[in-house]
């Protein structure tokens, strides 16, 4: 065993691109950061990034919001969900998505996990038989990413609106469809730890125009949807408009300006996460006790972070692992810690929702061990990174 540690960081993100801190500059030199402060023909930074996310993701309808937590409360309210009424989602996922559920009032309803990290496709049929539900928020929870294809089926033909949260697959796709595009809306996230970086933000795209005239309506936009230049038309909002109330969280033009920059970036960025995950992934194949996620051919992945699976570990050895890295200078997060740890936090933490029982996926959700790859780390330190965790895991497997 080598007594390499490692001494970078896994919450630096790369600087913003001069570009975008130039562009910045000139909205706030302008004093005009709010959405509808705009001269006469003039579109402004928000409605020009709303232009381009709705390119670059094949959308007619884009609207640019507050954060990705919002999006998704918005794209609930946007298909009228009741208070009372299931919702399904993810049971591996991140607070804000349940939480987006319970704030419109309606009840999470958990949907397993297989050992692929995505959604079980079994378990989602039989929970829309159960409950009768005809929503279903879909996590693509750490960028995993389940045969959408099947899910529509499934989804299409029982009657269910799919909302994909696209928090963690901004980039990515299916058999060449982009991640957020099957779905009735998709909603992703600009905050610092995503894959473009305006510290907090989100973006919600449809084709669907009366739900895109919702949403707008949603975010406060009063009585200036005409300057949505990638809305839908006026008279569209003519049936919803006194209908629909103001639950303000708009974009403003300083995030919308350093956002623009590094969408154009994005393919490339896309390229630098995807090596950096496969120098892991190498690195970790073939250690004994450790499990990869393989993911399918159609997967066409942003990887941003990095999971592995411990199955069937003890508790023990399993905090032994985390303490063993992080003495080594590598952070691990556990998602079968007994309590929440920062962002990590399992369904039966969220105590807002009905208490549900998925042992087969308790089992998964136990052995998840995740780990952000931010792009400050260079090939070799993911060479390092990795070593060090198969050489602990080789300590206690």
């Amino acid at each position: 065993m080598s007594d390499e540690i490692f001494t970078g960081t896994f919450t630096q993100q790369e600087p913003i691109p001069e570009e975008a801190i130039e562009a910045a500059v000139a909205v706030m030199r302008s004093g005009r950061l709010h959405r509808y402060n705009t001269l006469p023909n003039e579109k402004g930074e928000v409605a020009l990034l709303e232009e381009e996310f709705a390119a670059y993701t094949g959308a007619k309808y884009c609207l640019a919001v507050a954060s990705g937590g919002y999006a998704l409360g918005a794209a609930l309210r946007a298909l009228e969900v009741q208070p009372g009424e299931p919702v399904l989602t993810n049971a591996f996922t991140l607070a804000p998505v349940p939480g987006a559920i319970a704030a419109v009032g309606a009840n999470p309803v958990f949907v397993g996990v297989t050992e692929g990290l995505v959604i079980d496709l079994d378990d989602l049929q039989v929970k829309i038989a159960e409950t009768g539900s005809k929503v279903l928020m879909l996590s693509h929870m750490r960028g995993h990413i389940v045969d959408m294809d099947a899910l529509m089926y499934i989804c299409n033909g029982a009657g269910v609106a799919v909302i994909e949260d696209c928090a963690h697959t901004m980039g990515a796709s299916w058999d060449g469809v982009p991640s957020g595009r099957h779905g009735v809306i998709g909603c992703y996230s600009t905050q610092t730890y995503k894959h473009i970086n305006s510290g907090e933000g989100g973006l919600l795209v449809t084709d669907d125009e009366e739900l895109a005239a919702r949403a707008i309506m949603l975010s406060g936009s009063y009585m200036l949807y005409g300057k949505h230049s990638a809305g839908p038309a006026p008279e569209v909002f003519e049936k919803i408009k006194y209908v629909t109330p103001n639950v303000s969280g708009r974009m403003d033009h300083l995030r919308a300006s350093i956002l623009r920059v590094q969408l154009r970036n994005l393919p490339e960025q896309v390229e630098k996460w995807n090596a950096r995950y496969r120098v892991v992934e190498e690195g970790l194949r073939g250690t004994p006790g450790l499990t990869l996620i393989e993911r399918p051919q159609a997967e066409q992945y942003v990887a941003s972070s990095f999971q592995f699976l411990v199955m069937d570990w003890s508790d023990e050895r399993i905090e032994a692992l985390v303490a063993g890295c992080l003495s080594r200078g590598v952070e691990l997060k556990w998602f079968g810690a007994p309590e929440p740890v920062a962002f990590t936090s399992r369904y039966e933490s969220w105590r807002y929702a009905e208490p549900q029982s998925l042992p087969e996926s308790d089992r998964i959700l136990r052995a998840i061990m995740d780990m952000r790859l931010p792009l400050t780390f260079t090939l070799q330190d993911c060479a390092l990174i990795a070593r060090i965790i198969s050489e602990e895991v080789g300590k206690l497997a």
